[in-house]
């Protein structure tokens, strides 16, 4: 059976757990979630960042590598009492003083044994005589048969218990939502910025029969590759058995040019009038750099990069080469610092803006354009 709901974006999941929690957490209402996506999407990183948000204490059941005693406990015969009383696992949250999240990972994935006592956790927040602390939040997650995933069919008794989530590969979202704030490799986020059908092709790998397909998490796998191995015949080797060779190839060339280009440390360091001649002459460079000035800025780099991003946007003045004039520089000098904002915001580095000249300029010219 299809999940025949709203698919949604990674960051929109989170969005939609939020509220739930915040709802349980007023007392406004109770429910279990269940988020819904192909191997890879991002999935377990949604609840792993709820609790860190919520400081909720998270228990991780991965339901293909537990049987039905592991949840409701093991017997055992009470003589005095003459009766079988069964000891609760340790894995269940049991402290009413502190928040927990539960999440029930693959569960489309786990036996079909295991079901029936995963329904009480689901509906009566219960199994055996444990009963989950009045704060527990509950989420599952899974993929479907459709993915080319171990899954079993979900059964109505199954899915008449959850809120379902349907989560895809969304770039935008993931690049601002993950890419940006975890400090992926610039060459990773260039890359997915200017190929987005590559960010997720798992649909097309499996229609062609290919094993290897690229997601979310395995873009974040390339990513360590290229921070952690320096030599770069293994380096290759490597990020093709992460996102398969045909686009591993298209990746490797666009990373030399940027590892060849982009110098964000010599340019914070140079003079403003030489600082020009150091930009690289790509898009692809020019989108790197933009990750790569958002990556190190902090409180004593913000003023310079914010020079760095304003000068983006007067390349075609400042260079003589025929392809500064090609390029959507304004475009990209906007987004740089939507993404620069966003990060001195969060670390609470927003005064820069207000002192530096660069971003007073950048301002006008903006509304003198209208645009601003």
């Amino acid at each position: 059976m299809s999940v025949n709901t709203t698919p949604i974006s990674a960051g929109r999941a989170l969005d939609a757990l939020r509220a739930g929690h915040a709802a349980q957490k007023a007392g406004q209402m109770t429910a279990s979630w269940m988020l819904h996506g192909r191997p890879g999407i991002g999935k377990t990183d949604i609840v792993a960042q709820l609790a860190a948000e919520t400081g909720a204490q998270l228990f991780d059941l991965r339901l293909t590598t537990i049987e039905p005693q592991d949840l409701r406990g093991l017997p055992f015969y009470d003589h005095e009492a003459q009766r079988t009383v069964w000891y609760r696992p340790e894995d269940l949250p049991d402290d009413p003083a502190r928040p927990a999240i539960l999440f029930l990972d693959e569960l489309t994935a786990a036996a079909p044994s295991l079901q029936p006592t995963v329904y009480g956790l689901l509906q009566e927040r219960r199994v055996g005589r444990h009963v989950l602390p009045e704060g527990t939040f509950i989420v599952a997650a899974g993929n479907t048969v459709e993915d080319g995933a171990i899954a079993y069919e979900m059964g109505t008794a199954l899915s008449d218990r959850l809120i379902h989530l349907s989560v895809v590969a969304e770039p935008t979202d993931w690049l601002l939502g993950y890419g940006v704030p975890r400090g992926l490799h610039p060459s990773v986020t260039a890359f997915i910025r200017t190929r987005p059908d590559l960010l997720d092709n798992a649909e097309e790998a499996l229609r062609r029969g290919q094993m290897i397909a690229c997601t979310p998490r395995s873009w974040a796998r390339v990513s360590d590759i290229l921070h952690s191995v320096e030599d770069k015949t293994l380096r290759d080797i490597l990020i093709a058995g992460v996102v398969g060779e045909a686009v591993a190839a298209e990746f490797i060339l666009i990373a030399e040019d940027i590892a060849a280009t982009v110098q964000a440390g010599d340019i914070l360091e140079a003079t403003a009038r030489d600082r020009a001649l150091l930009y690289p002459a790509s898009l692809h460079g020019l989108t790197a750099l933009v990750y790569a000035l958002i990556s190190v800025t902090d409180a004593q780099t913000i003023p310079r990069v914010i020079d760095a991003m304003a000068d983006i946007r007067t390349l075609a003045e400042a260079r003589p080469e025929a392809v500064f004039r090609t390029l959507p520089l304004g475009e990209l000098c906007t987004y740089g610092f939507e993404l620069l904002i966003d990060k001195a915001l969060a670390s609470g580095l927003q005064e820069a803006f207000r002192t530096s000249d660069s971003y007073a300029a950048y301002m006008a010219e903006r509304s003198a354009a209208g645009l601003a």
